[in-house]
């Protein structure tokens, strides 16, 4: 099956509403490629690696959580920024990308994804306030050890989390943000949460994570971002019968 790429790109904004969401970069269609889209490729950053399989697999589109032009960038299309857009432009290749919009997706997001990864129940959103929360909090059905989440996050993330006891006490409570959210752990210990997951730490995530007493575990940036776009792919498939693969380029971040 084939899909136009206007239609693919209303489909993606009603789906993913990205005016809900004040973001840092241009979510939906960056590049411009061929007007028929039948294969796509997902994967989590549209790095160099990720379009060289793109143009391998004889793809139309790529579709990813980190695209380009960022907010504060540097702005003119010089050396990896050219090389990476040349290759798109020159292959026909469209290049979708959703940011927030595919973090707090409520079915297919990263964040609801990793929470389904880890069992956690009774979801809502830890922000209070208009629009959808960032960062999410919920429960385990029954507390378990800060090593025994650990253990949960190394076995289903295939990767070593970095790890910080605030306590000598067992988890019942969790919030979390995929990605870079680590300063959202003021947010979750203001509320009593035991244990705040993301993907990355700061010099002073660690500090309020042992002066608040909630534990804190950084799980990897890469790694807890790739199942939003993989899950966006497999919706895409089911609804329009499409040819789309998940590749993954391997980030120890």
């Amino acid at each position: 099956m084939t899909i136009n790429r206007n239609e693919l790109q209303r489909y993606l904004t009603d789906l993913l509403k990205p005016w809900e969401v004040k973001d840092f970069c241009p979510n939906g269609l960056q590049v411009e490629g061929t007007d028929s889209i039948r294969k796509i490729i997902t994967g989590v950053t549209a790095s160099e690696a990720l379009i060289d399989k793109a143009i391998e697999m004889n793809a139309d589109a790529i579709l990813v959580h980190h695209g380009y032009f960022w907010k504060g960038e540097h702005q003119p299309i010089t050396g990896m920024k050219k090389t990476r857009i040349k290759k798109l432009i020159e292959n026909d290749i469209n290049l979708f990308a959703y940011h927030l919009p595919l973090d707090v997706h409520p079915e297919l997001g990263n964040n609801v994804q990793l929470a389904k990864l880890l069992d956690i129940q009774n979801i809502e959103g830890l922000e209070q306030g208009p629009g959808p929360s960032i960062p999410l909090k919920g429960e385990f059905t029954n507390p378990i050890s800060l090593d025994e989440l650990t253990q949960r996050i190394e076995s289903t993330l295939s990767r070593k989390p970095l790890v910080n006891s605030g306590g000598n006490f067992d988890i019942k409570t969790v919030a979390w943000c995929t990605g870079g959210g680590q300063s959202y752990i003021d947010l979750a210990a203001q509320q009593g949460i035991d244990c705040f997951i993301t993907g990355e730490a700061s010099e002073q995530t660690i500090h309020s994570s042992n002066e608040q007493r909630i534990h804190f575990i950084a799980a990897g940036h890469h790694a807890t971002e790739r199942y939003g776009a993989k899950s966006l792919g497999e919706h895409l498939t089911e609804t329009f019968e499409l040819d789309v693969q998940f590749i993954d380029i391997n980030n120890p971040v």
